[in-house]
């Protein structure tokens, strides 16, 4: 009694009527405006959606920084009610409507404050509510239930993440060690108080390196704290893929007893974020095979852990992965789903050397002097629009700006699959102490597109580790290696594979000052041009490594 009593006296205190100037007909979900307190005494706000009926029911929630209150938000989140949950869309702390200050994912971790665990709690004590509590959401959403994951609230039992990451200098606020301060500039529209994100943006830059500032939401630190079932999906074409496959990884291997062999996986040929994985994605129409309905297998999901029914989601295959192909090409091999019971599958580590004159090939270089050289001139950088990485799309328009360079293979003899991490083993030289580099791979269709799979970046300063800068010695040449992203593609035959690099690609990259000075928030004056050498012969020679997958069958 005295639970329902203390529930009730919360939400009166906290409930507010929605706007009604964004009214929109749920049917017979009911949707709510809360403001729910955390344990310093700030409050969150909050969107319930509850279904008709006495109740109680399971409650699952999302958080967020941006807002909540677009159409296709909350419809998706009354179509989740109707399937008997109450569903809570919340702001982060001193973002949107939320009280307290904007200090961006810190707040939701395991620290001093823990917004994530208070949420899940005061969720399972409402009158309303079973005490059982899923969680979903991607990108944003997704790094929250990580970290929501490490803090082990006692009433959480399952996730569902889409697209996530686990630490944010090296998938969120850098990328590669790069930079995006006017990025993240932008999250001043954000927070509640512009001048709370200003002050973030400038500690983070007092941190240039991974230090203990950033280990303290570095959620692969703490595997063996995450103690639930979750379904997590990743997008081929999502630079942050890197964050849905290490995630599976992490809790499937290392978490607590209830999360070991209880994870599942999926990988699509799907770009980043969305509740909508289908089958057209960028220039790119896949057979209808690849669409996958997110709403419906989540809530599939919710009612095997928090309803208890027993509809075989559990027995699904802990990993399903599509494994692209040509598209438009009738008997082209691949755009299939494998199932698996870890990933990756085993493949070959297969190095492909670049070439004299923009050659690319599994035998090494033979010149004893080949190499290729290009101006990287942040003033005036090459350009790749948007803030998005624009995956499944034909790159030529990049690829023939003059300072990036190409390096492709021979038309295949047959087909060829890479399924796997794809990493980069680049012999440089530059003029300048630091520099950028940024490695794509295409698939070149016979027809001269070249339809782009990953790219990644790298700043040059942290090629000995995140945790210290090196410079550049000015024309000395150093090896400077990182992965460069996952991938399951099978390249057919007559197409080529193609590997780009470039030292600038803006807006989508913000370009390196190439000073060689501590990094900063505003662009310097005496940011410098360089010229860079990419440097393919005997002695220094410039790869990748490929996955090369072969089928037992």
């Amino acid at each position: 009694m005295q639970r329902l009593l203390t529930a009730t006296v919360l939400l009166a205190a906290s409930m507010t009527s929605a706007s009604g100037q964004d009214a929109l007909d749920f049917g017979d979900v009911t949707e709510q405006h809360v403001m729910i307190p955390m344990r310093d005494g700030v409050r969150l706000s909050a969107y319930l959606y509850t279904p008709s009926g006495d109740g109680p029911w399971p409650a699952v929630f999302e958080q967020r920084y941006v807002s909540l209150r677009a159409a296709s938000t909350r419809q998706a989140a009354a179509r989740t009610a109707r399937a008997g949950y109450v569903v809570a869309l919340v702001n982060f702390r001193g973002a949107q409507l939320s009280e307290g200050t904007w200090v961006g994912y810190r707040a939701l971790q395991w620290g001093e404050l823990s917004d994530g665990y208070d949420t899940c709690e005061w969720l399972a004590k409402q009158m309303w509510c079973t005490g059982k509590i899923g969680t979903f959401g991607g990108s944003q959403g997704g790094y929250a239930q990580n970290y929501l994951a490490v803090t082990q609230p006692p009433h959480l039992v399952c996730q569902y993440m889409r697209d996530t990451g686990l630490s944010l200098f090296q998938e969120g606020y850098r990328i590669g060690g790069t930079t995006r301060p006017e990025r993240f500039k932008g999250m001043d529209a954000v927070a509640r108080d512009p001048q709370d994100n200003q002050k973030l943006l400038a500690e983070w830059f007092r941190h240039p390196t991974y230090d203990d500032y950033w280990m303290a939401e570095d959620c692969t630190l703490h595997f063996d704290r995450m103690n639930v079932p979750c379904f997590t999906i990743g997008s081929w074409y999502d630079f942050m893929n890197q964050g849905s496959i290490a995630s599976f990884q992490g809790r499937q291997h290392q978490g607590g007893t209830n999360s070991r062999k209880r994870q599942q996986l999926i990988i699509g040929p799907w770009l980043h974020g969305g509740n909508n994985k289908g089958n057209r994605i960028g220039e790119m129409a896949y057979p209808e095979n690849a669409a996958f309905d997110v709403s419906n297998h989540m809530v599939r999901w919710f009612d095997h852990f928090l309803k208890g029914k027993n509809n075989d989601v559990q027995d699904d295959a802990n990993v399903r992965y599509y494994v692209m192909g040509a598209v438009g090409e009738p008997g082209a091999p691949g755009n299939v789903w494998r199932t698996a019971d870890d990933f990756p599958p085993k493949a070959v580590a297969t190095p492909m050397f670049f070439q004299l004159d923009g050659g690319l090939s599994a035998g090494k270089p033979t010149s004893k002097e080949s190499s290729t050289s290009y101006i990287s001139d942040p003033h005036h950088p090459m350009e790749i629009p948007g803030r998005s990485f624009p995956g499944a799309r034909d790159a030529r328009a990049f690829e023939e700006q003059s300072d990036v360079r190409t390096f492709t293979t021979e038309p295949l003899s047959e087909p060829v699959e890479w399924t796997g991490r794809v990493h980069a083993e680049l012999q440089v030289s530059s003029t300048a102490p630091d520099t950028d580099f940024i490695v794509r791979v295409s698939d070149v269709y016979p027809d001269g597109r070249s339809i782009l799979i990953i790219d990644y970046p790298f700043r040059s300063r942290y090629r000995n580790g995140f945790d210290k800068e090196v410079l550049m010695a000015p024309d000395k040449v150093h090896k400077v290696a990182f992965p460069v992203g996952w991938i399951s593609q099978i390249f057919n035959k007559g197409h080529r594979i193609r590997v780009t690099v470039a030292s600038t690609g803006a807006p989508l990259y913000e370009p390196n000052p190439q000073n060689g000075k501590p990094l900063t928030i505003e662009f310097p004056a005496d940011a410098q041009k360089a010229v860079n050498t990419i440097h393919h012969n005997t002695q220094y020679a410039s790869r990748i490594i490929a996955p090369v997958f072969t089928s037992p069958n």
